[in-house]
């Protein structure tokens, strides 16, 4: 069993890393986070013209057919550079829920379009605070069209359709409804990380199409949160590693009692247990990766066991990153929050930890006892 990526991974994530350096600083980011833009337009349609928008489509479907391990690869350098584009809803959900229980009728129609860029495409299953549970779908679908709220819905105010997760007469079904048409109103959230949206969706006899046969979706439903769990944890590890090289580089200019801070044991301690935390949650995501491309039946087991440890991993760096520079580190001047407002909303997203805490603990009790 080999976890290591690939050459052309390597490559490709080399190349994304220069790549979101030059456009993507944190300029880039403060201008979302200021509300002078909804999320970088432009760097959107870049990486579109590169291929990264359909790095988990097939090329049949207009995509580039990198497969997951290339899509990971991707996802942790986007963390790095806390890019302020609807990359997690368009791409880990949308797209996978497209490429899932689509016909191929809606896949010629979809994929292309989220692929180029054209479309971008958001996932609504919460209705207000709560874990991800079958029995917290109140919203229903009657007749092809819907009624109810979502919310939050992250990129809910600026993607064209949204893949709703409502309750239906088979339990639980996958409904696309375009957020352009009428019976939709949006409202934007205020929360934590601005360089983010989040949405109310509500839905007053909004038209929708099924995604897939007539049935009960939940089981699916878990599916697509657990390999976007693990797309999500590698863009934590690269939050967490562009946290901590941060803290260091400070540590080690910054300079007290005629030495830099970093030569002090109580910096050391700090950065050593960010380091470690880091890395385990760097194999815990290497592990996913695996299971995403190879491994189906670790799943479940891998995608929690990798969105524990990155959340806590992010968390901790962040943290940890303004604590490093001291009295300074939590201004709006320095870019420390931006690390920190991102490890806040991505511990939220899909559920928060003591869901997937839960399901860690089950996926281990269903191994020993099996």
């Amino acid at each position: 069993m080999n976890f290591e990526f690939s050459d052309d991974s390597r490559l490709l994530r080399d190349q994304a890393r220069s790549f979101l350096q030059d456009k993507c600083s944190p300029k880039v980011v403060r201008r979302v986070l200021d509300g002078e833009e909804p999320y970088a337009r432009a760097l959107w349609q870049e990486i579109a013209g590169m291929g990264w928008l359909g790095a988990s489509i097939p090329e049949e479907h207009g995509g580039a057919g990198l497969g997951y391990e290339g899509l990971c690869v991707l996802a942790e350098e986007i963390g790095r550079a806390c890019a302020p584009i609807p990359f997690t809803s368009s791409v880990y959900l949308a797209t996978e829920a497209i490429l899932a229980a689509g016909s191929e009728t809606q896949k010629r129609d979809l994929l292309p379009k989220l692929a180029g860029g054209s479309l971008i495409g958001a996932f609504a299953i919460a209705e207000g605070p709560g874990q991800p549970s079958p029995d917290a779908i109140k919203l229903r679908a009657t007749g092809g069209v819907l009624s109810g709220s979502k919310w939050p819905v992250p990129d809910g105010t600026i993607a064209d359709f949204a893949v709703v997760v409502a309750r239906d007469e088979g339990g639980i079904g996958l409904y696309r409804v375009d957020l352009t048409g009428s019976g939709v109103k949006r409202e934007a959230l205020r929360t934590v990380d601005p360089s983010r949206d989040q949405a109310r969706l509500d839905l007053t006899g909004a038209k929708a199409e099924r995604l897939g046969s007539p049935g009960d979706a939940w089981p699916l439903v878990e599916r697509l949160l657990e390999r976007a769990a693990i797309l999500v944890a590698f863009e934590q590890v690269g939050g967490a590693d562009a946290a901590l090289n941060m803290a260091r580089d400070y540590a080690m200019q910054r300079f007290a009692f005629g030495r830099p801070i970093g030569s002090f044991q109580a910096i050391k301690h700090k950065l050593a247990d960010v380091y470690v935390a880091l890395e385990l949650a760097r194999s815990n995501a290497y592990y996913g990766a695996w299971a995403l491309a190879d491994g189906e039946a670790e799943l479940p087991l891998a995608a929690a066991a990798a969105r524990v440890s990155a959340t806590e991993a992010f968390h901790l760096a962040s943290k940890e990153n303004i604590q490093t520079h001291g009295g300074v580190g939590f201004t709006w001047d320095f870019d420390c929050h931006l690390f920190y407002r991102r490890s806040k909303h991505l511990a939220l997203t899909l559920g928060a930890a003591p869901y997937w805490k839960n399901r860690l603990v089950d996926q281990l009790e269903t191994r020993n006892a099996a």
